[in-house]
């Protein structure tokens, strides 16, 4: 293990904003996966990994350092809806690490029993969403995704009634900041606004030490790293047709990693008003409506933090105001620039064109695989024939059309120039966690057998590498096994 262990600073905040939690106590934890390259990129060695003390912090019997463990204080909007005080009700703050480069990444076990939080609920998890979150996590970030990291995945010998009666497991995952907006939302409400900047310091120091040192200025650069964050990274999910599913305000993190993988998924047949969350009935959290949702969390943030930003009330909203109209632009330049590398054509013809709209359009007339779509393009840029493409439409004319609409942008002669094509294999996977096959690895691994599961984080951690052994995860899923219903998995 490192010897770059800092204490648990997240001590150092008002006690308001956390609670102690007992140690687990489960007679049989077995660890079924552990992360060991992430192990080691967050000093922490295969050594202690696998010993007793490393298994006592990933099955919560301890924390590192010693002491105990501390579950977050936040509240929340879930589906538009105040939620009031949530709070970790099945995870737990176990310690933080320091990487090579001197970045702290804290690290979290969900499903390690009650908290103060928990209202009701056992706070364990089922093998099946450990393995979910494992598997989905890992590939986006080999997809470079900002995103919280898995380190492992221990079962803890207990059989607990979700679905049906199924293994219990915790998940360790590491983030440079589990503080979410519900977490500003949470101490707003309580009225005091000491705490609120309290956390707002803590959040610059630990994610943006570049802000001003104090005053009003200090927090609108906060708010305004947080807001090109968000953009940021709702842009990159939307480029690989990635629908996270439940974008509430307790699951929108401000350091703009990717956090909670339960009702999501990445797109098979594309449709922009397509959701992953079978509670999401009125399709709030569609892959179209992201953005959308993810500016209505940033005004729930400056909401929160409206008393740092000016001295008085009209400089607070003004200030508030000039901050929030930067995400629209920030989305749309960064969504430009990403959709241009997966189309290999220049930034300034999706900006000035109505090249992109066009391209939604043919591809949700024409129910095209996402994936297989975008990959059909890149081997034509390279020299391959366009009946893999054009097969990917319904309506061949369609895709015909189309096509001819990028030749004439591209000034496709039979191949692109290579420098394009290698952007568009960096910007277009050849695999993905397919829905289907993660519900395989979660189905095999209820019974014991973790090959699926195993194969699967093979094939998803080198997204961009052909490989003829793992062609078959290429395809979609056959109609039988369209996964239909997602569910959060608490």
């Amino acid at each position: 293990m490192s010897s770059k262990i800092p204490p648990l600073s997240y001590r150092q905040l008002p006690a308001f904003f956390f609670r102690d939690v007992d140690g687990a106590e489960f007679e049989t934890p077995e660890a079924v996966a552990i992360n060991f390259p992430l192990g080691k990129r967050l000093g922490l060695t295969s050594d202690w990994l696998t010993s007793k003390a490393g298994q006592d912090v990933l099955s919560g019997r301890s924390a590192i350092g010693g002491g105990s463990a501390l579950a977050m204080t936040y509240g929340g909007h879930q589906f538009g809806q105040w939620s009031g005080m949530l709070g970790d009700g099945r995870a737990r703050l176990v310690g933080e690490v320091q990487d090579a480069e001197g970045a702290v990444h804290e690290l979290h076990l969900k499903g390690a029993g009650l908290t103060p939080f928990s209202r009701g609920g056992d706070g364990k998890a089922t093998l099946g969403s450990a393995i979910r979150e494992y598997i989905v996590s890992e590939a986006m970030a080999a997809l470079g995704v900002p995103t919280t990291r898995a380190l492992s995945v221990v079962t803890t010998g207990e059989t607990i009634i979700r679905k049906g009666a199924e293994p219990a497991a915790i998940l360790c995952r590491s983030a440079r900041s589990h503080i979410r907006v519900g977490t500003f939302q949470i101490a707003a409400a309580a009225g005091d606004n000491g705490d609120v900047k309290a956390l707002a310091d803590f959040a610059i120091d630990r994610l943006y030490p570049d802000a001003p040192a104090v005053g009003p200025a200090r927090y609108s650069y906060f708010l305004r790293q947080v807001i090109a964050a968000q953009a940021r990274l709702v842009a990159t999910w939307m480029g690989f047709g990635f629908i996270h599913g439940v974008m509430n305000t307790d699951n929108a993190t401000i350091s703009g990693e990717t956090i909670d993988y339960g009702p999501c998924a990445f797109m098979d047949e594309f449709h922009p008003g397509k959701v992953f969350s079978s509670i999401d009935r009125n399709g709030r959290y569609a892959w179209n409506k992201q953005p959308e949702m993810a500016h209505w969390n940033m005004v729930r943030l400056a909401e929160s933090l409206l008393l740092l930003l000016g001295e008085t009330a009209e400089a607070q909203q003004s200030t508030a105001e000039v901050e929030l109209d930067r995400f629209a632009p920030a989305f749309s330049e960064d969504l430009n620039r990403i959709m241009a590398r997966k189309l290999g054509v220049q930034d300034s013809v999706l900006s000035s064109s109505d090249f992109l709209a066009a391209t939604i359009d043919a591809m949700t007339v024409g129910q095209v695989d996402y994936t297989l779509f975008f990959r059909a393009l890149t081997r034509l840029a390279n020299g391959g024939d366009a009946d893999a493409l054009l097969s990917e439409f319904n309506d061949t004319e369609q895709g015909a059309a189309w096509l001819e609409s990028w030749k004439a942008i591209t000034e496709f002669d039979g191949r692109l120039s290579e420098p394009i094509v290698a952007q568009m294999r960096q910007a277009n996977p050849i695999y993905i966690p397919r829905n289907h096959r993660v519900e395989d690895a979660i189905a095999d691994a209820n019974t014991g057998n973790l090959d699926s599961f195993k194969t699967l984080m093979e094939v998803v951690t080198q997204p961009f590498t052909e490989r003829a052994e793992f062609a078959e995860y290429e395809n979609p899923p056959r109609p039988d096994e369209i996964v239909r219903q997602t569910f959060c998995g608490t």
